[in-house]
């Protein structure tokens, strides 16, 4: 099975923010965060700290917030060369192979760790922080449920 694409930024970036937002110490950092600006709010709504603690765990949770929404994704985006070219992706049984004008590069199924799905891109795990995206959008309904056959021998 074959097929080609190109990156849409818009959802490129989304399924970077997918992916950030999926780390485990990310979503423990905005939880802590969380929790210290509640615990804070509530602390001075009831008069027991002063509202420089309320205002410390705000622009934490925002800060936080940023740069996992926007800075992370937007940064990986612009410095990966990879999001500006046409890919030719062939899936087969024993792998998949991913070609653009730059060449092309094969790998067994073997080589991921994991997959995950987000609403526009299949995202192949070769480990926790490098990965592979592949659209699936664009593509019917019959070829994504031949991927996820593929993608199932991942967790095998």
């Amino acid at each position: 099975m074959q097929f080609g694409f190109n990156y849409n930024k818009k959802k490129t970036i989304q399924a970077l923010r997918f992916h950030f937002i999926s780390r485990k110490e990310i979503r423990l950092l905005v939880i802590v965060v969380n929790v210290f600006a509640i615990v804070s709010a509530i602390l001075f709504y009831s008069k027991k700290i002063r509202p420089e603690y309320f205002l410390l765990g705000s622009i934490l949770w925002l800060a936080i917030m940023i740069a996992s929404w926007y800075i992370l994704p937007y940064t990986v985006y612009k410095k990966t060369e990879m999001f500006k070219h046409y890919f030719i992706v062939t899936l087969q049984q024993k792998g998949i192979v991913l070609e653009s004008e730059k060449g092309e590069i094969e790998w067994s199924w073997d080589k991921f760790q994991s997959y995950t799905e987000s609403p526009n891109f299949f995202h192949l795990y070769f480990n926790p922080k490098s990965f592979l995206l592949i659209p699936s959008d664009e593509i019917g309904d019959e070829m994504r449920h031949e991927i996820r056959g593929f993608l199932r021998q991942i967790k095998k």
